[in-house]
Formats: structure tokens, C-alpha cells, sequence
């Protein structure tokens, strides 16, 4: 059994990563960092949860330069002004400027932020944290509504907001531009973070579906 080498979780040790990065990585893929040096054309905006445990890289097997990607507590996307800033300005510079062609948000397991949701005393103390939630109201009210609980409630909201968020990205001009002229396709993920799977809404069917099963819908569109 191999060992894995610990974990540097210093200042110091990012410098190192860094470092190994530069030396090694970077000359490896020269011609790819050459490119991406006279600019970008990204054909993903990828919008998801600032949880350390997802990289939208890693997930989708992506190179530098692929995705545009938005990270946030709760991978939540303000109904157009509402709360115009950070997200609003991504979400406008994505298609309007980069042309994006697809947008992804993707949820996932162990949220803090959905739990914060489920669960408001735990985020009295966060003013600011407990203000952005009020952008996936919407979603905890659709779970309580169900009366569901513990573990079912807690999937149950995860879904729901992937599912309220794609509205809200929809209410931004420039995305009702862009899917008025079929320039655009919109889509809710959900990334299993103890099995490695992702499942994928099915608006028209409203249920999530098994990765395999929405790769041979998109093979047969």
C-alpha cells in the first residue's frame, strides 16, 4: 500500500505548489499557456458552490481556458436585481462578452450553506452569510412544504436550489438574450462529493438523472 505524502497546509507549502507548478508543470504545457496568454474563449460559464471540496476542473476534466467559473456560498446567482454585483457582473460578462455557450450550476453534498438554510440559528452570527441565503428562500420553502426532514430535507434543499437558481439566472438580461437566439443552453448539476458522481436536472421531467442517463439524452438531442 502506497502512502500519500502529508498534507502541507502552510503558507510555505502553497509557495512550494507553486514553485513545483511553475518548474514543471507550466514548461510541460508551454504551448497551451502560450495561447491562453493572448486570451480566453471559454464555452462553459460554471457557477458552484466556494466549498474547498469541489474543483469544477477536476470534476469535469477540463483544461485551463475551458470553464469561466463563479464561486459562492450555496453556488447562488441573485435574481437579476436583486442584488446586482459579483455574480450579476460574471454571469453579464460571460455571455455578453466571452459568448459562453452553456451555463452549469452545480450544488452538491455536505452544503454548509443549505444547512445554514435548514437550520437558521446556525447562522445568527453571520450577517452576511444569513443575507445571501435569503436568495434560496424560495428553495427551503419548496422542502418544508414537502415536510421532509433530516437527510431527505437536506438532499431535498440542495435540489431545490440548483433548481431555483437556474430561474434566477434566467430573470439576467443577458441570458434571456442569449436563449431567445438558441445561442445559450442552461443546466443543474448536483456533484455526490462522498461517491465521485454528479446527477443532472431534467426540467422538463422535473427529477434529477443518473450521469449515464443524461449522456445518452445529450447523445440522441
Amino acid at each position: 500500500m502506497t502512502q500519500e505524502t502529508p498534507r502541507d497546509d502552510s503558507l510555505l507549502g502553497l509557495l512550494r505548489g507553486v514553485e513545483d507548478f511553475s518548474h514543471k508543470v507550466f514548461p510541460e504545457r508551454q504551448h497551451l499557456f502560450d495561447e491562453l496568454a493572448e486570451g480566453q474563449s471559454p464555452h462553459t460559464l460554471f457557477i458552484t458552490c466556494a466549498d474547498s471540496r469541489v474543483v469544477p476542473e477536476m470534476i469535469t476534466q477540463t483544461q485551463p481556458g475551458e470553464l469561466f467559473v463563479c464561486r459562492n456560498i450555496g453556488n447562488i446567482v441573485p435574481g437579476y436585481g436583486e442584488m446586482l454585483g459579483g455574480v450579476s457582473a460574471v454571469v453579464e460578462y460571460a455571455v455578453m462578452v466571452l459568448g459562453v455557450r452553456h451555463i452549469v450550476i452545480c450544488g452538491h453534498t455536505d452544503c454548509g450553506a443549505m444547512k445554514g438554510l435548514l437550520n437558521p440559528d446556525s447562522t445568527k452570527d453571520l450577517p452576511t452569510v444569513e443575507a445571501w441565503l435569503r436568495n434560496a428562500q424560495a428553495a427551503k420553502s419548496a422542502v418544508f412544504a414537502r415536510k421532509l426532514e433530516g437527510a431527505e430535507a437536506m438532499q431535498a434543499v440542495i435540489e431545490e436550489n440548483v433548481r431555483l437558481q437556474l430561474t434566477h439566472v434566467r430573470t439576467h438580461p443577458a441570458v434571456a438574450a442569449a436563449m431567445a437566439n438558441d445561442a445559450i443552453t442552461l443546466q443543474g448539476w448536483v456533484y455526490d462529493i462522498g461517491d465521485g458522481t454528479i446527477s443532472i436536472l431534467d426540467e422538463a421531467a422535473n427529477r434529477f438523472l443518473p450521469l449515464s442517463e443524461a449522456i445518452k439524452r445529450e447523445h440522441g438531442a
